[in-house]
């Protein structure tokens, strides 16, 4: 069956690139990128970036996402950074990564606030779910992820699922060179997360959600990837450093 859903191919740029080097970055990206339109393109960087990735891609065909924020609108949250304030800055943001989880505190009851807050202005959140080593060892791969999105997509509407855009990625495989066999990564996709949607927010709505791969995408797998009936695209975190490595992944989704 052909899938009708986009692929979108998302990098997510953690703590790195000062101004200088993603200015670099985002001018080596525009044109190799700029006659891609099959494929939704994003880059999701730290916050002081987001200014300067507005501005240099503004007229272009990739969109700019931020990899945080604050559930409350304002008020004494130090360091902090709301919804509200990242509106005009980007389209997407990332919410609930696992290193968020694993580092900083993120449970699923936050990263619902969190959700609710970005889709309250307008901004589409790229919600991460997936499973340690030692969870996936002890063979609750399937309990976890059912938790993570039944907990963290909770209370939405129908209308404001369809904006959701899901990433699988299992902890054991982010930054370690480990990547699930696509059998596997698939099997996550549309075993678990998606009957999971279809149950919550009916079949038109859980069918259309796309769910992405995150952890260890390469140019070298990402087509063998994204070739699953399930795999909507990818999360990529150090490979979308390097724009060689992010382009090569993003014509795997071609």
């Amino acid at each position: 069956m052909m899938k009708t859903r986009k692929p979108m191919v998302a990098g997510n740029w953690k703590m790195n690139k000062t101004l200088g080097e993603a200015n670099e970055l985002l001018e080596a990206l525009k044109p190799e990128l700029k006659d891609i339109e099959t494929v939704d393109l994003v880059v999701c960087t730290p916050y002081i970036d987001l200014p300067l990735a507005k501005e240099i891609l503004a007229e272009s065909n990739i969109k700019v996402g931020a990899q945080n924020l604050h559930w409350e609108a304002s008020g004494a949250y130090t360091g902090e950074v709301s919804a509200s304030m990242l509106k005009d800055l980007c389209d997407y943001v990332i919410i609930g990564h696992s290193e968020r989880r694993a580092m900083f505190g993120e449970t699923d009851e936050t990263v619902n606030k969190k959700v609710i807050a970005a889709l309250g202005v307008g901004l589409q959140p790229i919600v991460c779910v997936g499973e340690t080593l030692e969870e996936n060892e002890a063979g609750q791969t399937e309990a976890v992820v059912d938790r993570m999105v039944r907990e963290g997509l909770k209370g939405l509407s129908n209308e404001e699922a369809a904006k959701i855009v899901v990433a699988y990625e299992p902890v054991w495989a982010i930054g370690t060179g480990k990547t699930a066999t696509p059998d596997q990564a698939n099997d996550v996709h549309k075993n678990v997360v998606r009957p999971i949607l279809r149950e919550m927010f009916g079949k038109e709505v859980g069918n259309g959600m796309r769910i992405l791969y995150g952890g260890s995408v390469k140019p070298s797998n990402a087509a063998e990837l994204f070739g699953q009936s399930d795999i909507d695209g990818g999360l990529i975190g150090g490979a979308s450093l390097k724009a060689a490595d992010f382009v090569g992944i993003v014509k795997g989704a071609l």
